[in-house]
């Protein structure tokens, strides 16, 4: 054995000496590079030699090595940096994993611990180990159930993942449309509404705006109520919803609001349940029926309704109704809801969208998106008190409603000198201020003042409002110091196009422009 150690020793050190050759290599190397005596004393015997140009390389010389020691320890300082953050990384992620494991272990001894528990009530009350199941569901889900049958929701499938959905599948099991057997015009139905809104809820509202608001109805599905705050925005849609015998669905919105599971709700991946908004339950009980539903954006402006809206605006948008699908989920279920197909649900034609709008500071701008799709109204006046007629609240079938505008349609185009005179509006509007309206816009256009002569307002009344809050709006996207000296000839063109003593609404809206100035 001695032979062998004398043998493993000096192999070995052949290994570690050439491994102390290296080191001691290096350590001497990085000596000499910063061993700034050799470097003066070569500069003291060449310094005496050394003529006027001579002295000026060995200048940059000198500055060069500077610059390159310079730089082997910002390398050498950055390379321990990187080493150090890298070290803690590692332990920050060693210290996440171990906390992991802890919270793991934790929830396997809760979920261990509720076994325990459920054994024992099992035991108590005689059961078999394979109806622990069910000893959960009646213990977690009691006081759900208990609000649910308040709310008039009945579930006779625990397993459904919506339940909402199913209950109203339950309720509506054998129902069959009902033929109200309307019989009014729209005009009547201004008054109708008008009064019902005075003599049952003490909401005042001059015959115009209702006439607006019924047209706005036959123009778009989404209608949007503006203006200052408190001057019955939201009480309209509500009176309306009283007056249909539907009572409106309110969604307050929220500033967190940022998709479309806030509208519809999401699909709980824990629970295995879809949490149902009342927005979509509200859609889905419309689906059954042929009457008239009417869902309230409360300040939909307080959260950006591009966002959470934007589907909708494009599903409303699609010329047919039987393309208005949205998808909830991704796939069925054979328990999913009657009307639910492929984890799809369609978009009812008979309700209406009204979203509700404070200009302020605290919320944000709406974008062109929305209002080219949306019908505004403004609403900046309290309406004056007024002896109405007692009148009750009806019943309306979405389908003699819908009737009513296409007749009005049919019945109150566009006179062919209206026509006329829009598109010369049009050619000015595009000379002077470069703003242009598509198609949709002119569409829009038509179906709105058709529905509201049809209500008896006048034509060119329908076209000033609809251009005033639809086109002249577009102007505010300008810098208005630029258009300040073009506005005062504009109103002449209106002056001479349409007579002096219409279009109001156009001419107040470009005063007010130039006041802002």
């Amino acid at each position: 054995m001695e032979t062998y150690f004398r043998f493993l020793f000096e192999f070995m050190s052949v290994f570690f000496n050439g491994i102390g050759i290296m080191v001691t290599g290096i350590l001497n190397g990085l000596i000499q590079v910063f061993n700034i005596q050799d470097y003066l004393s070569i500069i003291s015997l060449y310094q005496k030699e050394f003529s006027s140009g001579e002295w000026v390389l060995a200048i940059l010389a000198i500055i060069v090595m500077i610059i390159i020691l310079g730089l082997i320890i910002l390398s050498i300082v950055f390379l321990v940096r990187k080493y150090i953050r890298f070290r803690k990384t590692v332990v920050e992620q060693e210290s996440m994993l171990k906390e992991i494991g802890m919270l793991n272990n934790k929830v396997a001894d809760l979920v261990q611990e509720k076994e325990k528990i459920l054994a024992m009530k099992v035991s108590q009350l005689g059961l078999k180990p394979g109806e622990e199941a069910i000893i959960e569901e009646e213990t977690i889900s009691d006081s759900e159930k208990e609000k649910n049958s308040e709310d008039g929701i009945i579930d006779d499938d625990p397993n459904a993942r919506f339940s909402k959905l199913h209950s109203i599948d339950v309720q509506f099991k054998d129902y069959k449309i009902q033929n109200y057997g309307n019989s009014f015009t729209l005009e009547e139905l201004v008054e109708e509404f008008r009064n019902f809104a005075a003599s049952k809820l003490k909401l005042y509202y001059t015959t115009n705006m209702i006439r607006l608001f019924i047209s706005g109805l036959s123009a778009t599905k989404l209608v949007i109520l503006q203006g200052i705050s408190g001057t019955g925005k939201t009480s309209l849609a509500y009176a309306w919803g009283k007056f249909i015998k539907n009572d409106a669905i309110i969604a307050s919105v929220q500033p967190s609001w940022r998709d479309r599971t806030e509208l519809f709700g999401y699909f709980n991946e824990f629970t295995k349940k879809f949490n149902e908004t009342d927005v979509l339950k509200g859609m889905y009980l419309a689906g059954y029926t042929d009457d008239v539903y009417v869902t309230v954006l409360d300040e939909m402006n307080i959260a950006r309704v591009e966002y959470y809206f934007a589907e909708m605006l494009s599903i409303l948008e699609m010329p047919s109704r039987d393309e208005w699908i949205i998808e909830l989920v991704p796939s069925s279920w054979d328990n999913d809801p009657i009307k639910l197909q492929g984890g799809k649900l369609k978009i009812p034609g008979n309700m209406w969208y009204i979203g509700t709008i404070n200009n302020d500071d605290s919320t944000f701008a709406v974008t062109d998106k929305v209002y080219d799709r949306a019908m505004p109204i403004d609403i900046n006046d309290k309406g004056q008190v007024f002896e109405p007629v007692d009148t009750d609240a009806m019943n309306i079938n979405s389908s003699y409603l819908e009737g009513l505008f296409t007749e009005a349609k049919k019945n109150n185009p566009l006179t062919a000198e209206m026509e006329q005179k829009i598109s010369d509006m049009d050619d000015y509007v595009i000379q002077h201020f470069r703003i242009a309206f598509g198609n949709r816009i002119v569409k829009q256009m038509r179906d709105f003042v058709a529905t509201y002569v049809a209500c008896g307002g006048t034509e060119v009344d329908g076209v000033d409002y609809y251009i005033a809050r639809k086109i002249l709006r577009k102007f505010e996207q300008l810098n208005l110091a630029y258009i300040r000296d073009d506005i005062a000839p504009f109103i002449e063109f209106l002056d001479k196009s349409f007579g002096k003593q219409n279009f109001n609404e156009c001419k107040e809206y470009l005063l007010r422009l130039k006041k802002m100035i």
